[in-house]
C-alpha cells in the first residue's frame, strides 16, 4: 500500500479537531512595538510578503464549496468543511494583523484587503485568475478530472508549491531574529493547518486518479497551463532582491524550495513529474537549485511573466527560449521526423529546431533543409511563448507568418 493511502480522510478530520485554535485572541502587542522599531525596508518587505498570503487565504475561503459539492465521499466533504474553517480563521488572523499592527485597513476584511491590494504581484493575480476559473469549472463538471484538475492547482500549486515554502521562509526568518511573536505563532498554527490540507489533496489527488484513467489528462494539462503564472508570483516590486534578503533568504532558494516541494507532493500522489504524458514543463534533468535559477532566468529576459519592457536577445538569452521551445515539443503530435521549422525574425538572428524519432534539437542560424518557415518579430514570438499572444491571434492578424505547403503547416499545428 502506498504511503499516501495509509492516511485516511478519518484520520485528517480527527487532526482537525485536535488543532483548533483562535485567531482572535493572539496578542499583538510586543508585535506592534516592534513594528515600529523595524526599518523602513523591513516594513515594506514584511507587507508586501503577508499581503500576498493575506488575499490568498481571503480567495480560497471563498473557492472551496465547489470542492465540498464535487468530492465523492462523505468522508472527503466533511474535510474539506473543516478546510474551508481553517481558511476563514487564516484571513481573520491575516486582517487583524494589517489593521492592528501595520495599521492597514478599518478592522474590517475588506478595507484591509482593499489597503493591501497594490502589493499583489502579476504572478499572484494571474495564479488566483486561475484557481477561480478552474472553481468556476467544477460548479459546472463534477467529474472526477474537474475535481483533480482543481485539487492540483488548489492544494498542490496554491498550497504546497507558493503557500508552504513561504510560510517556512518567513516564520525562520523571524524566529532567527525574535520578531513579532504574535504574527510568528499565528503562523504556526497556519503552517500545520496547511500541512494538514496539502496532506488530504495528496490522498485525494491519488485516489481520484486511481479511480478513473482521465485523469492523469487532466493534471497534465492543468500544469502545464497554471505554471508559467506561478512561476511569477514571488517576482518582488522593481525586482528589488532585498524584498527576500533583508530577511535572509534569496530568490533563488525560495524558488529551489517550492520546485523541491511540488516535486515531492506530486510523486506522493503517485503521479510523479516524469510520468506525466506530453511535454515536460520543468526541466527534471535539473536539480531544484537549477530549476530555480531557469525560472528567474526566464522571467529576467521576459521569456515569462508580464511584458515588461522588450525581452532579452543576446545569445544566451536566445539559447534559454530555444531550450524551452525544444522541451515543450509534444511528440504525441508532432510530424514525423526528421521536421525543421525556422523562425525567420525581423529584428533578431534567425534559429531552428529539428524534431526527430521523440527527440528535438534547437540552434542558431539557418538549417539546410526547411518544412516549415515562421516570420515574425522576435517580441511577438516570445510573447506567444510567454503565453501572452494567442497564436491563433498572432496568425489572424499577420503576427505570425508560416509559410510551407498547407499540408505540412497543417501538420505542424500541435508541434508546441
Amino acid at each position: 500500500m502506498p504511503a499516501v493511502a495509509q492516511v485516511s480522510y478519518d484520520d485528517l478530520y480527527a487532526r482537525w479537531e485536535r488543532g483548533n485554535w483562535r485567531a482572535t485572541e493572539i496578542d499583538f502587542t510586543e508585535d506592534r512595538a516592534q513594528w515600529a522599531a523595524m526599518s523602513e525596508l523591513e516594513r515594506r518587505a514584511a507587507l508586501w510578503n503577508y499581503a500576498l498570503f493575506f488575499h490568498g487565504e481571503d480567495a480560497v475561503a471563498a473557492d472551496l464549496a465547489p470542492f465540498i459539492d464535487a468530492a465523492p465521499l462523505e468522508e472527503q466533504r466533511y474535510f474539506l468543511a473543516t478546510q474551508q474553517v481553517d481558511e476563514a480563521r487564516h484571513a481573520v488572523f491575516f486582517k487583524r494583523f494589517m489593521h492592528e499592527v501595520v495599521g492597514r485597513g478599518d478592522g474590517t476584511v475588506a478595507s484591509g484587503l482593499c489597503a493591501t491590494e497594490p502589493e499583489l504581484t502579476w504572478g499572484f493575480r494571474r495564479t488566483f485568475d486561475l484557481l477561480r476559473e478552474e472553481t468556476g469549472r467544477l460548479r459546472r463538471d463534477r467529474s472526477r478530472a474537474a475535481l483533480a484538475r482543481a485539487v492540483t492547482m488548489y492544494h498542490l500549486v496554491v498550497e504546497a508549491t507558493l503557500a508552504q515554502p513561504g510560510q517556512h521562509f518567513i516564520s525562520d526568518a523571524l524566529e532567527r531574529r525574535g520578531l513579532l511573536p504574535g504574527f510568528r505563532a499565528g503562523m504556526k498554527q497556519v503552517a500545520l493547518d496547511e500541512q494538514r490540507h496539502i496532506a488530504f489533496g495528496v490522498r485525494l489527488l491519488h485516489d481520484l486518479a486511481e479511480s478513473d484513467p482521465g485523469v492523469v489528462d487532466a493534471v497534465a494539462a492543468l500544469i502545464r497551463t497554471a505554471t508559467p503564472y506561478s512561476i511569477a508570483v514571488f517576482v518582488p516590486p522593481a525586482w528589488n532582491r532585498e524584498y527576500t534578503e533583508v530577511f535572509g533568504f534569496t530568490l533563488e532558494e525560495i524558488y529551489a524550495e517550492a520546485a523541491r516541494s511540488f516535486e515531492a507532493k506530486m510523486r506522493a500522489a503517485g503521479l510523479p513529474l516524469e510520468s506525466l504524458p506530453g511535454p515536460q514543463v520543468f526541466p527534471l534533468d535539473m536539480t531544484p537549485e537549477q530549476r530555480g535559477e531557469r525560472a528567474l532566468a526566464m522571467l529576467r529576459a521576459g521569456f515569462a511573466g508580464p511584458a515588461d519592457g522588450a525581452p532579452a536577445r543576446d545569445p544566451d538569452a536566445m539559447k534559454l527560449l530555444f531550450d524551452v521551445l525544444r522541451r515543450a515539443v509534444d511528440h504525441r503530435t508532432a510530424p514525423a521526423g526528421p521536421f525543421t521549422v525556422q523562425w525567420e525574425f525581423s529584428d533578431a538572428e534567425p534559429w531552428h529546431l529539428v524534431v526527430h524519432d521523440g527527440a528535438a534539437s534547437a540552434a542558431a542560424g539557418r538549417a539546410a533543409s526547411v518544412d516549415v518557415e515562421l516570420r515574425c518579430r522576435y517580441a511577438d514570438w516570445v510573447d506567444v511563448v510567454a503565453g501572452r499572444l494567442d497564436a491563433r491571434r498572432a496568425l489572424a492578424t499577420w503576427r505570425l507568418r508560416p509559410r510551407g505547403s498547407p499540408r505540412v503547416v497543417w501538420a505542424a499545428r500541435g508541434l508546441f
